[in-house]
């Protein structure tokens, strides 16, 4: 039995946050109406109520305009032009729904778009200078280095004990051991059982690692008299080699040269396939053959076919391989062969890519890479993500090869030339 009188309406339920938001009044829209219908039964002037008033708004039903999504506007709306006539029981519903909308609009989480204030954020970014970049690449490598130092001479004097202890922390920032000791050497000339700054120390494995880097920070230059001029990139799985190709070839393109690469590592599918993206963004050519083909092919094919195009640089990338690998080592030997079959002065450039986040470990890349494939120069990547840049120091240092380029990002813009000035400052956390 009916708890209501007769020609009353029904109080209207109270509905739920979730009931609101699922549209629960779209699948109950006769509800409304018949509220309306019986509360002017009741008034006896059925006709004088407009037909669009027994239906709930539009908008609610829908969805798309639902007060909830614009609670801004929901009151307004629901006032600004009311049904002539319209009952009471009527009338709830718009008050209803700008009520709803208010509750939801206090429910509802702020947008982060409406918190973000990236235009702001985004030009400071683009402006960033390389050696912006740079310092902030190696500041793990710089704060490795300086807090133990700061730590060290700034509460003690500098004696035989000071200096053995900032000799450990040189050499644990893999700077290398003879690099250390020149290092203390010249920091204990004339200061023994004195104090020295912080700032002193740091200015002095500046100066020191500078004048070891400075010899050896040689750009990579093309060979015009040799065409194609042929650089064979090395090195171990990961390193950069491929990236390391794209970026050359960006620049090189850039400046009107005819590029070609060749995809050498035939063991993975997904490096020929890289090759060939990098090939499609700089508009280089690409020399490729099936997976599992065998890499000194590759390496006469692309040089017979860059002769007949008339190509001014061809990049030969190489599957990644330890050192410690003597059939894979053997099998670069053979490539470095036949493309000194085709050009007896070729490969015209060998480029060791170094991973500076392997630190000591490099050392020895060094020395086999050279002795299999001689490399002639070598370009050190992921300086951003380790604390182990000294090891950079140490191999120029001990093996006297050319630095032609190194990188402290996946950005085309953070691969650049080496300055050791710029390094030495930035590694010494100046």
């Amino acid at each position: 039995m009916s708890d209501t009188k007769d020609g009353e309406s029904a109080p209207p339920e109270k509905r739920g946050f979730w009931s609101r938001l699922m549209g629960r009044r779209a699948e109950t829209p006769a509800d409304p109406a018949a509220s309306t219908d019986a509360s002017v039964e009741a008034q006896g002037a059925p006709e004088a109520v407009p037909e669009e008033a027994a239906a709930p708004p539009a908008p609610v039903i829908e969805g798309a305009e639902a007060p909830a999504e614009t609670p801004d506007h929901a009151a307004p709306e629901a006032d600004a032009t009311p049904p002539a006539g319209d009952e009471p029981s009527v009338a709830a519903e718009p008050e209803e729904a700008a009520e709803s909308a208010a509750e939801e609009a206090e429910d509802t989480p702020v947008s982060p778009i409406d918190v973000v204030d990236a235009p702001a954020v985004e030009p400071a970014a683009e402006k960033r200078s390389f050696w912006s970049r740079l310092t902030s690449g190696l500041s793990r490598t710089a704060a490795s280095l300086t807090q133990g130092i700061t730590d060290l001479v700034s509460k003690r004097k500098l004696d035989a004990g000071t200096l053995e202890e900032l000799e450990d922390i040189l050499i644990r920032a893999d700077l290398g051991v003879s690099v250390s000791a020149r290092i203390v050497e010249q920091v204990g000339k004339g200061r023994h059982d004195k104090m020295i700054a912080p700032e002193e120390v740091k200015g002095l494995i500046a100066a020191e690692v500078e004048s070891i880097l400075a010899p050896v920070a040689l750009p990579l230059a093309i060979d015009r008299s040799h065409k194609p001029f042929v650089l064979l990139m090395v090195g171990v799985n990961g390193s950069g080699k491929t990236t390391t190709i794209g970026k050359l070839a960006s620049q090189w393109r850039s400046e009107g040269l005819k590029v070609m690469l060749a995809a050498g590592d035939t063991f993975r599918a997904a490096a020929i396939e890289q090759l060939k993206v990098w090939g499609e963004r700089t508009g280089a050519s690409v020399i490729a053959r099936a997976p599992g083909a065998d890499a000194a092919g590759v390496a006469f094919d692309a040089i017979t076919e860059a002769r007949a195009a008339g190509v001014d640089v061809l990049m030969i990338d190489t599957a990644g391989r330890l050192q410690n690998r003597t059939e894979l080592m053997a099998e670069l030997e053979k490539v470095v062969r036949v493309i000194r079959k085709q050009d007896a002065s070729a490969p015209h450039a060998v480029l060791l890519v170094l991973d500076a986040t392997v630190g000591q470990n490099a050392l020895s890349q060094v020395e086999v890479f050279g002795k299999v494939a001689g490399v002639t120069g070598l370009v050190m990547t992921k300086l951003d993500g380790t604390a182990r840049g000294g090891i950079l120091v140490a191999i120029a240092e001990k093996h006297r090869l050319p630095v032609h380029l190194i990188g402290v990002g996946e950005g085309a813009d953070d691969l650049q030339p080496f300055a050791a000035k710029d390094f030495a400052r930035a590694i010494a956390g100046l």
